[in-house]
């Protein structure tokens, strides 16, 4: 079982705060993304780079042996610029908008590399180089852009994918949740509410659409969602709203099922049309569906550091960076570094405790999947 110092964990806290006082909505990650570039740099990394979307590289060369691993973790988050960051730390707990997704999943990259050469000195002799990857993206309306590019990059040459989350200590992602989002608009003459009162309104064509999306059978083996997240519009209470807009998101476990509520949806949209009233699709996200077979050699690799750990590892589906590389075949999964609650709001939070067995569990993986697929 591989242990980590607390006074290692303790760094890697330190440096989930600093980097989770930079705000990093998707689109808006550049301050972040410096500033993990310019941290791979003093650790004397080789190979530091940007590409064009904001995605950073740092690579720890390995003997040569092996095909590289790329270990990565989200930069952005779901927060806009002008939240407020504050944390608080309990002796358990640190409080924070953004601190275990994914603060903590970017500290932790640092985490295995100083892991890394504490067990083994500057040179930590992995069979092959290990690339560290701080990508764009991932969450909302990002669509993983981020991923798509690392993969577009490493494709089938990387060993394997690894995407560290922040949260989720104990659950193995070797399922891709797969994902398909639309913003539906509404368009019309408008008027005044009373003198024009009997035109249409895109807020009512709307609401008629929801009802009418809403009556869709959503099967629930495989197991499929259908939301209505956002619904905006209108310009003031007694106008005739000339256009509205929804976001919809689908999601399903199954390729079939979500093409076909994808396919329903659709047909349904089409339909909506008529004189005086535009309705126009739009998709803004699509996260594709995968799998990796539970008795790979990664998934095992996994579940064996999570034991070791004295963690009953959970092996699930999820909507995460490894929908990408698994989408196209290869090998990935997400794992978290600790636990928390509150994600995705102003009070989330992540414990510190549990940190040790999740680095503990990282580097384990990290050293297994090079023993168990190294060419």
């Amino acid at each position: 079982m591989v242990e980590i110092d607390l006074s290692l964990c303790a760094r890697v806290l330190d440096l989930a705060v600093t980097i989770q006082q930079i705000p990093a909505p998707p689109f808006g990650e550049e301050q972040r993304a410096e500033f993990l570039r310019q941290r791979f740099i003093v650790e004397g990394l080789e190979d530091v780079s940007m590409d064009a979307l904001g995605n950073v590289f740092a690579r720890l060369p390995g003997r040569g042996a092996s095909k590289p691993l790329v270990v990565s973790a989200h930069l952005d988050t779901v927060f806009p610029f002008e939240t407020d960051l504050q944390v608080r730390r309990e002796p358990d707990r640190i409080f924070g908008p953004g601190i275990g997704d994914n603060s903590l999943g970017l500290a932790g990259l640092f985490g295995l590399l100083w892991a890394l050469r504490e067990a083994h000195g500057d040179e930590p002799g992995l069979p092959g180089d290990l690339w560290l990857v701080a990508n764009v993206g991932e969450e909302g309306l990002g669509d993983l852009r981020g991923i798509r590019a690392v993969v577009d990059r490493f494709g089938g040459d990387a060993l394997a994918y690894l995407v560290l989350e922040g949260m989720a200590l104990g659950q193995i992602y070797h399922r891709a949740l797969g994902v398909q989002r639309y913003r539906i608009t509404a368009r019309t003459g408008g008027g005044h509410s009373w003198v024009d009162y009997g035109r249409p309104s895109a807020i009512h064509e709307l609401a008629e659409l929801v009802t009418r999306i809403t009556a869709i059978s959503v099967p629930a083996k495989p197991r499929s969602t259908l939301n209505v997240g956002v619904i905006s519009g209108g310009t003031s209470v007694n106008t005739i709203a000339p256009e509205a807009h929804l976001e919809l998101d689908l999601r399903s476990e199954g390729a079939g099922a979500l093409a076909n509520l994808v396919e329903q949806v659709e047909q349904v949209v089409a339909s909506a049309s008529k004189p005086g009233v535009q309705i126009a699709l739009e998709i803004i996200g699509h996260r594709p569906a995968g799998k990796l077979a539970a008795t790979h050699p990664l998934v095992r690799a996994a579940k064996r550091a999570l034991q070791r750990q004295g963690i009953q590892p959970n092996l699930t589906i999820g909507s995460t960076d490894a929908n990408m590389p698994l989408s196209r075949g290869f090998p990935a999964i997400t794992v978290g570094l600790s636990t928390g609650f509150g994600a995705h709001t102003v009070n989330e939070y992540i414990h510190t405790l549990p940190l040790t067995q999740g680095l503990g569990q990282l580097v384990d993986v990290v050293q297994g999947a090079f023993l168990e697929m190294g060419n």
